[in-house]
């Protein structure tokens, strides 16, 4: 029987980042725990995705999760919604970075927009830091009606209505020993 090994560590405690992780689920998002779910999810998708690195940071909390979640209330959006978590699942986070973002320092909170497996956008977090949820919403809704087809949103707007956004940033969350 095969099981798989964990090279790096969760950097935080699952259970204080979960509401960070309800926050994309909740929105349409499926979640990248392994790499070899990163290279199914990436590789061998059709259509436009949407890969965001989640983070415990402010800038994540305070404009990137809830832009994103803005931005997917959308008449166009992306076909498939993923994510992988920076600092929790490291290993496919890793394989985001060096095998499908290589071109682009890493970067989270970050977003890139595929289109059958190769980068058409990428957000970075200079471009997230200092803005507005809704400034991250209008620039993500500009690259979905530029990149996308698939119609939206995500989920309906009274379910999205009831999305709790988690404020918490990493600061306030104690580190396990390394």
């Amino acid at each position: 029987m095969f099981q798989r090994v964990v090279t790096k560590v969760p950097m935080y405690d699952q259970d204080a980042v979960q509401p960070m992780r309800d926050e994309l689920t909740a929105v349409g998002f499926k979640e990248l725990m392994t790499p070899e779910e990163v290279d199914k999810a990436i590789k061998e998708t059709q259509g436009t995705s949407l890969v965001m690195v989640n983070s415990v940071c402010g800038c994540a909390a305070g404009s990137a999760r809830p832009g994103v979640g803005k931005a997917l209330q959308n008449k166009t959006i992306p076909d498939h919604l993923f994510t992988v978590f920076a600092g929790q699942e490291r290993d496919a986070v890793d394989r985001v970075r060096t095998e499908y973002l290589k071109d682009f320092a890493p970067s989270s909170p970050s977003m890139a927009i595929f289109k059958d497996g190769k980068v058409v956008s990428m957000i970075h977090r200079h471009d997230i830091e200092g803005r507005s949820p809704e400034q991250i919403a209008q620039k993500l809704t500009s690259l979905f009606e530029q990149h996308c087809s698939h119609p939206g949103p995500s989920i309906p707007p009274e379910q999205y209505a009831q999305v709790v956004h988690a404020v918490a940033c990493g600061s306030s969350i104690p580190r396990f020993n390394q």
